[in-house]
């Protein structure tokens, strides 16, 4: 593994800040604050919000907030009810297969890509917010689950320089893990298994066909969960899961 690369890690990390043309405008600030509760589990399906009850929240008036949820509709991450409501679009079993689909797709290959510029600092990140995240685990701390798991993936996809499998991946984050964060809420997270071990060892094996699959791996370990719980209790039909494989036995 790389000990050097600073200077490029510092020139990533400056093209993450720098978002586009007023990306440090009120708006943009609004949008990423917006996005980041989607993506950590903020906002729950089957849960209307007010554009005047976020912009409460955020301490903020109400035209940047119209402007983020209009970013966020035409992400897929929100839909208008009306003209003050907004909520997480509903979940189908196309869409969710749909999903499952594009992530064993895009995120293998991003950590693939990560792979030859990943170096010891940045896998000391990668196992701090593995060792939070498995604090949060048996803490049965939801929010911070979900948080760790986010940053995880992305610590390593972000290293991937492919710009436009980042942002679709992003796109694609942004319609489940409100399910998945519902699903946690339902169940808790304190007897999950742990979640991480074979994408870290894979990375320090520096073995690129091991992590993919150790990826892979793990986001059909995560989406069979979320998709068995989000539909439980529903009359929709069940999810093909045509990548995940047969449903797990339910507990008795």
């Amino acid at each position: 593994m790389k000990s050097t690369g600073s200077s490029r890690r510092e020139s990533d990390a400056r093209s993450r800040r720098a978002t586009g043309p007023g990306s440090g405008s009120k708006q943009n600030q609004v949008y990423q604050s917006l996005r980041q509760r989607i993506l950590t589990g903020g906002i729950l399906p089957g849960r209307p919000v007010t554009l005047r009850g976020i912009a409460q929240q955020l301490r903020v008036s109400v035209m940047p907030v119209r402007e983020a949820v209009r970013r966020l509709i035409a992400e897929r991450a929100l839909e208008m009810r009306d003209n003050r409501r907004v909520c997480v679009p509903a979940m189908t079993p196309g869409k969710f297969d749909e999903i499952v689909f594009a992530r064993c797709h895009l995120e293998p290959e991003l950590a693939l890509r990560a792979l030859s510029r990943m170096d010891d600092t940045a896998m000391a990140e990668i196992d701090a917010i593995d060792v939070a995240m498995e604090q949060a685990r048996i803490a049965g701390d939801v929010e911070n689950y979900m948080r760790g798991n986010l940053d995880f993936h992305f610590a390593i996809y972000r290293l991937s320089g492919a710009g436009t499998l980042l942002a679709l991946t992003e796109s694609i984050w942004l319609q489940f893990t409100p399910f998945m964060r519902l699903a946690y809420g339902r169940f808790g997270t304190a007897d999950l298994r742990p979640r991480h071990p074979g994408v870290r060892q894979a990375i320090r094996s520096g073995k690129g066909k091991a992590l993919s699959e150790a990826i892979r791996v793990d986001i059909l370990n995560g989406m069979r969960l979320t998709g068995e719980l989000a539909f439980a209790g529903t009359e929709m039909v069940q999810p093909a899961h045509s990548e995940l494989g047969p449903k797990r036995k339910s507990k008795p």
